[in-house]
């Protein structure tokens, strides 16, 4: 699928910049500038992007249409007072960056700044992420339009309208690919307890997980519907179930999880 793109600024081009860089190329990207320190985590795309060390290499002249930051959220307050310059051009500005505020972004890039918040995951890295997407006020319709665009190269896009809700967000989507590969790796573990040769534990965990992750995405049924639809009546599956549905054991520690995320999201705030 080719799409006409801006020009692009990416600002950090790790593990999600990366992926989202390759989305972009792979939709018709034409001009890119990626601002990265660590030159091998750039390498990949040095044919087809500039890859330069920091802001003061940017080429003379370059106006892009958007500028993304894809930084660890510390390093926000060094970091973002380089690019003010491109508000008064009308540049996007889209951000994802855990906790970090429209507010404390603005306050670095301008008031005037047209910010939309982000927060992909990590299967982005095979186009198959979900992001959730804030968009400030005084972003326009055209400026939404084309964050959405830029969101869709690597997967589902969904918009909320309260900031605030971008921190469970990071909590539930940013981190929840960690959750499940966790489930992975105690479901090998647990196989193993049981006497499975290691091979085959981590083999069938692993296609477990992946397996009926596909399922789920392939049908219009409720999770609990699928749960339910695996459980027989005085089954193994129900035995099982009975443990980890226990009102003190998952359950209980997966909302308690999420919370934690949540509040450190939003201590991250500045």
């Amino acid at each position: 699928m080719t799409e006409t793109l801006p020009d692009l600024l990416l600002i950090g081009c790790g593990k999600m910049g990366g992926a989202m860089l390759s989305g972009w190329l792979e939709r018709g990207l034409s001009r890119a500038v990626v601002v990265e320190p660590y030159a091998p985590a750039a390498e990949a795309f040095a044919h087809r992007a500039t890859i330069i060390p920091d802001a003061t290499a940017i080429p003379a002249g370059f106006a892009p249409g958007a500028v993304v930051f894809a930084i660890k959220p510390q390093e926000a307050p060094a970091t973002l007072p380089a690019y003010a310059r491109f508000t008064e051009g009308g540049a996007l500005f889209v951000s994802i960056m855990a906790g970090r505020s429209v507010a404390s972004m603005r306050a670095a890039l301008g008031g005037g700044a047209a910010v939309v918040r982000a927060m992909p995951n990590t299967p982005a890295a095979v186009r198959q992420g979900f992001t959730a997407a804030y968009a400030a006020p005084g972003v326009t319709t055209a400026q939404a339009a084309l964050a959405d665009t830029l969101l869709q190269a690597v997967g589902e896009v969904a918009w909320v309208d309260d900031e605030d809700q971008i921190n469970p967000v990071t909590a539930v989507s940013g981190g929840g690919p960690a959750y499940v590969f966790l489930l992975a790796e105690v479901m090998e573990k647990a196989a193993i307890e049981q006497g499975l040769p290691p091979d085959l534990a981590r083999r069938m965990a692993r296609a477990t997980v992946a397996g009926s992750g596909a399922l789920l995405a392939a049908s219009t049924q409720d999770a609990a519907d699928l749960r339910r639809a695996v459980t027989s009546p005085k089954g193994t599956t129900e035995r099982a179930l009975a443990v980890l549905m226990d009102p003190d054991a998952w359950p209980a520690s997966m909302s308690k999880a999420i919370q934690a995320a949540t509040d450190r999201a939003r201590e991250l705030a500045g």
